[in-house]
């Protein structure tokens, strides 16, 4: 292989974590949309189809820990080909199925693939991107990541209506062996802490215990700040339309157009992160004034009765100030992440992102059942409140050149 430019090198890195990423969660709505379907096919309730997500996503959430550990043992590279493999093998397998039974063990065991891949990516952008790229390499992967998420329901339903959905799946089962081979071609651009020392002295991991690590308090309070952002854009995502129609009167129609503003404003805001956090090493203030600068804007919108244009402007504000929180969260938790821990403490805390979207639509739709709708963005802004709490925590310096602030 030529040798590549610094430019070069680092857009192929990014193509192939990108490219991994973007289909892992591409994997995780894949079968939402087909749900009509395989209620006829297998006899079940929606209830039960409903399962099938909730599985995945317990299953991913659960083994993300371990995942970080074997990532920092073995090395992310071939971590991250085993759970492409595993996901493109466990859809394949879905795709010929016969019973429902059958399917919530392969969408387990799928679930176990796709919790390899934030641990093995952060660790190999830690140990494969320089220093002052690092803040858009978090985002870009951040954002590859929400491209997997809007693109696979429409992808699903224009390959089922034309060749049905069974091979629907199986096409986009193989699509892991296309990202497989591109891996397997350029894999050797792609390395972590063990193999490099990019932007930081590479050391062996195991010379801290995982509890030490996992539970110190730096670590602790940014696994509680993933939590937090998790709620804010969780709960915006599943209950935000429901308030604007039931409190602000907004019509269906038009609060759905509200979301998707936010959403593809939050999209941008995670690229524009990336590029604020290379360019300030002041991470924690960064997230705490995107923080509160939100809270304010989404309290305006709980408590006054605005037209659909300003409620727009002010979404589309929020996503921009929430999509740059995520490349400082993940800086701040790189600057307390000890050398040689990259895997086990990105894994560990990306299960707060889970958390907080399990936690959160059982939370608001709460309030929305004792008729309390209109406390929604209230709560949302104190959860963002409590959230600008954790940021000042997390001072201890990683060992180190690079110190959270």
């Amino acid at each position: 292989m030529a040798e590549l430019s610094a430019r070069g090198r680092y857009a192929a890195v990014m193509g192939l974590i990108g490219s991994g990423h973007a289909l892992s969660h591409f994997y995780v709505l894949a079968l939402p949309p087909l749900f009509p379907l395989l209620k006829d096919d297998f006899g079940v309730s929606y209830a039960a189809l409903g399962l099938l997500v909730s599985l995945f996503n317990i299953v991913t959430g659960a083994f993300q820990v371990p995942a970080g550990m074997l990532v920092d043992r073995i090395g992310a590279r071939y971590l991250l080909g085993a759970g492409l493999a595993i996901l493109g093998i466990c859809f394949a397998g879905i795709s010929i199925a016969e019973n429902y039974w059958t399917v919530a063990v392969l969408i387990s065991i799928a679930g176990i693939g796709g919790s390899i891949f934030h641990p093995a990516d952060y660790a190999i952008i830690t140990g494969s991107v320089p220093e002052n790229r690092l803040g858009r390499a978090f985002g870009l992967h951040t954002f590859t990541g929400s491209v997997g998420i809007t693109a696979a329901p429409a992808t699903m339903i224009l390959l089922t209506s034309l060749i049905g959905w069974r091979e629907a799946l199986f096409a986009v089962a193989l699509l892991s062996l296309v990202v497989l081979g591109f891996l397997f071609a350029f894999g050797r651009l792609l390395h972590d802490e063990r193999s490099s020392s990019v932007g930081r002295e590479a050391a062996p991991a195991g010379r801290e215990s995982s509890a030490g690590v996992l539970f110190s308090a730096p670590v602790l309070t940014m696994f509680a700040f993933y939590v937090f952002v998790a709620m804010v854009g969780g709960g915006m995502q599943t209950f935000s339309v429901t308030v604007l129609v039931t409190v602000q009167g907004t019509g269906l129609g038009v609060a759905n157009t509200l979301l998707t503003v936010f959403m593809a404003a939050s999209a941008a805001g995670v690229l524009l992160g990336g590029r604020l956090a290379d360019r300030t090493r002041r991470h924690g203030l960064t997230a705490a004034i995107a923080m509160i600068a939100s809270a304010a804007l989404i309290v305006i919108v709980g408590g006054f009765t605005l037209p659909a244009i300003a409620i727009g402007l002010m979404f589309g504000v929020m996503g921009l100030l929430q999509g740059s929180i995520r490349p400082a969260r993940d800086m701040m938790v790189r600057a307390v992440t000890p050398p040689g821990a990259a895997g086990r403490v990105y894994g560990f805390v990306s299960t707060g992102y889970n958390i907080g979207n399990a936690v959160i639509p059982v939370l608001l739709g709460w309030l929305v059942d004792i008729g309390y709708a209109h406390v929604v963005f209230f709560a949302l802004a104190a959860i963002m409140i409590v959230g600008i709490g954790t940021v000042g925590v997390a001072r201890r310096p990683a060992a180190g050149p690079v110190a959270a602030e």
